[in-house]
């Protein structure tokens, strides 16, 4: 059984067996976890291993795992940083903020495939123009350059831990004010000054190798009337003529209101598959998300397929050891030394 271009969201600690049949659906390829399915590293090591039992090519499991106020297991994992610090110190010591974001993405990455995580949806590769509510201090920097470098040098040390790297939100979500998981936002720029500006460290990370990129529900009405996870124009055009990139291209999750406008559920995992998605995400009602796997029934791209069977992390070292590791001691030292107190938490 192949990868589906589906991923799912469970509801909590344990996978029920209506999720478990939802699993066994052909169209299903993964499913990403949150704060409601996370108790303790054993409760988590315990659900990924029953997620990955189900079936042959395992699914992927996937995270949104950035630090700062995006970090979905905390009792139990290294407390990340909000990544702008890096941006932050690089200001001052570009050498040292690049060695601390290797570190960081390093740690961020081992924890995670420690317990069997494939993908954790980072780094951010919007910038920090001081307008969007919802990315703020997730973005490394406001300059483009910086932002590349770091993310770089992220993507290295997540890597390096055996994980890939998936950039997001493109074309750039840090230039409009509001909040796709709430709004419809609205980016009036032309495309000239998108890629100048917001596109830069996408097209630097597409060519540094990332594996995967992650696209935003940001109407850019200079250029398409649709918003950009929607909009072949972007997908197909852009980001894999223009760009050259080979990898993985993902949905924001089809439930925010930034996907309103296309239409019901299965017609956004319809659109969004039609204009280039390898894989769409459904994160939180069950109707939902069997809806989409009901609504693109007989969807099939053999280049999805293989595309997203590489995505699979590469585990180097059990939890059980890692925290007698002396790689792991150092880089929690390192990166607790320029951490500061995050309490809060997307949904």
């Amino acid at each position: 059984m192949s990868l589906g271009p589906v991923m799912v969201g469970l509801a909590g600690l344990e996978l029920n067996q209506e999720e478990r049949d939802m699993l066994l659906h052909p169209l299903t390829g993964g499913v990403i976890l949150f704060s409601r399915n996370y108790e303790s590293p054993q409760q988590l090591e315990a659900l990924i291993s029953n997620i990955q039992s189900v079936r042959e090519p395992r699914l992927l499991v996937a995270v949104d795992h950035e630090g700062g106020r995006v970090q979905r297991f905390r009792s139990g994992f290294t407390s990340l940083p909000a990544v702008r610090l890096l941006g932050n110190i690089y200001d001052d010591d570009a050498k040292r903020a690049r060695r601390l974001a290797e570190l960081s993405g390093w740690l961020m990455a081992v924890e995670l495939v420690a317990v069997g995580i494939d993908i954790s949806f980072a780094p951010v590769l919007d910038l920090d123009k001081g307008v969007s509510q919802v990315i703020g201090e997730r973005a490394f920097h406001s300059n483009p350059e910086v932002v590349a470098d770091l993310a770089h040098a992220y993507m290295r040390g997540m890597n390096r831990a055996g994980m890939v790297a998936t950039g997001k939100h493109f074309p750039g979500h840090g230039s409009v004010k509001e909040d796709s998981h709430t709004a419809i936002p609205l980016d009036h720029r032309r495309y000239e000054d998108i890629l100048m500006e917001d596109m830069m460290p996408f097209e630097r990370m597409i060519h540094y190798g990332i594996a995967a990129v992650m696209i935003a529900h940001v109407i850019y009405d200079q250029v398409d009337s649709k918003p950009a996870g929607f909009s072949t124009f972007w997908l197909t055009e852009v980001l894999r003529k223009r760009l050259g990139f080979q990898g993985v291209i993902f949905s924001d999750d089809l439930e925010m209101a930034g996907a309103g406008i296309v239409g019901d559920m299965p017609e956004r995992a319809r659109q969004a598959l039609a204009a280039g998605c390898d894989m769409v995400l459904v994160c939180k009602d069950f109707d939902a998300m069997a809806s989409v796997l009901e609504g693109i029934k007989g969807w099939s791209n053999p280049a999805s397929q293989l595309r997203l069977v590489r995505l699979h992390g590469r585990q180097h070292i059990a939890r059980s050891a890692l925290q007698q590791d002396s790689q792991w001691l150092h880089a929690v030292k390192e990166v607790e030394s320029y951490d500061i107190p995050h309490t809060l938490d997307l949904v």
